[in-house]
């Protein structure tokens, strides 16, 4: 028998941060600011994650109030916690809709104290996914002869914004920090843009596949994070393999789908583009029907087609405010390093990703 995990029903299009995601040409941005503290019985240490970006780590969820208290990186705050026996304060300095120059400049530069703290551990971002969306809703608006440069621009803003990040927060993160992580992109709509477009290339005269378009540019965007990660001492979260390939061999070569698409440390750049809108392209799947065996699937996406789905309660984040608070962790300990509904949520996938580079100790290195 067939089974599907299902989401809860999301607002489409309900609130000024997603108004930029679903219309062309709009500057609304909403910030989104929640530090949530895992709460650990018995303890008294405390150590900090601190989470850049926009509305993906904001734990978006159509409103302009409220956000997921257990977004991505407030779940990995939980298995830190676990691991460290410690309290850990997940801080998340986030705006949604802000494309990458926005949480660049906005975040993680005007707002680098939270990552200077001295209780800081982990530090983590992400961008682009804006940069993607705006240039995919104007090249879905396009009439005539297409005009590609909206794509390329938004390629250029984020491999650009992607080093600065990168470079910035190697030098001004708290010496103490263990791991610094960038998460990429998921491709979001990946069903709904199997469509022709209303435009035209300009040297064959048809109209062309969105889908095709945009997924070339969306893998050299994710390329260019996990490589300036390898080149410049971070560790690459690889959201799209694991969003948008099934965890089970659906092709027969041999490997599990979302191991098989994940970037390969040092693969050139037409490597790993070749491999995933190639080689690998049938084995893609959309994250609304995440396949976690042959026989059931979890919904990764909300209604809006691009925010991932979450387990929880919400907290004030938004036009009100942000919620500074904190709560006992859902679980206390981890079964083989996964808690039970780890491929169930979006969010949750996203957060063990992030756990996976946790380090076993907190404790400062020595300087030798």
């Amino acid at each position: 028998m067939f089974v599907r995990i299902c989401k809860t029903a999301r607002p489409l299009c309900a609130g000024l941060a997603l108004a930029l995601l679903c219309a062309p040409a709009m500057a609304n941005t909403l910030n989104q600011n929640v530090s949530w503290t895992i709460d650990r019985s018995g303890t008294t240490a405390k150590y900090r994650v601190v989470a850049y970006g926009d509305s993906i780590y904001a734990g978006y969820n159509g409103s302009t109030l409220s956000a997921a208290k257990y977004s991505a990186p407030t779940v990995d705050a939980e298995y830190l916690s676990a691991l460290w026996g410690a309290d850990i304060e997940s801080v998340r300095r986030t705006k949604s809709g802000a494309v990458a120059s926005d949480v660049y400049n906005n975040k993680i530069v005007a707002e680098r104290s939270y990552m200077q703290s001295s209780n800081t551990r982990v530090v983590t971002f992400e961008m682009c996914g804006n940069d993607g969306l705006q240039a995919r809703s104007s090249f879905k608006g396009q009439t005539g002869t297409c005009n590609y440069n909206v794509m390329a621009t938004a390629e250029a803003n984020c491999k650009t914004y992607v080093a600065a990040a990168m470079d910035y927060i190697n030098a001004n993160a708290y010496s103490g920090t263990k791991v610094k992580i960038i998460a990429n992109l998921y491709y979001p709509g990946y069903n709904a843009d199997n469509v022709q477009s209303s435009c035209n290339d300009p040297t064959t005269g048809a109209k062309v596949n969105l889908r095709d378009k945009f997924l070339p540019a969306i893998t050299r965007m994710n390329y260019w994070m996990c490589e300036y990660a390898r080149q410049k001492g971070f560790q690459c979260v690889d959201n799209f393999a694991e969003y948008m390939g099934a965890d089970y061999d659906s092709n027969g070569d041999g490997q599990i789908d979302s191991q098989a698409l994940k970037y390969i440390a040092g693969e050139s750049e037409a490597s790993y583009v070749a491999r995933i809108t190639g080689t690998l392209k049938g084995t893609l799947r959309d994250a609304n029907t995440h396949f976690i065996s042959s026989s059931s699937s979890a919904d990764y996406i909300q209604s809006d087609d691009v925010h991932p789905t979450y387990q929880g309660s919400t907290v004030t984040a938004g036009l009100f405010g942000g919620t500074t608070s904190s709560g006992a962790p859902r679980y206390t300990s981890f079964s083989g390093g996964k808690n039970p509904i780890w491929n169930l949520y979006g969010h949750e996938r996203m957060g063990w990703l992030l756990s996976l580079y946790s380090p076993s100790s907190p404790a400062k290195a020595r300087r030798k």
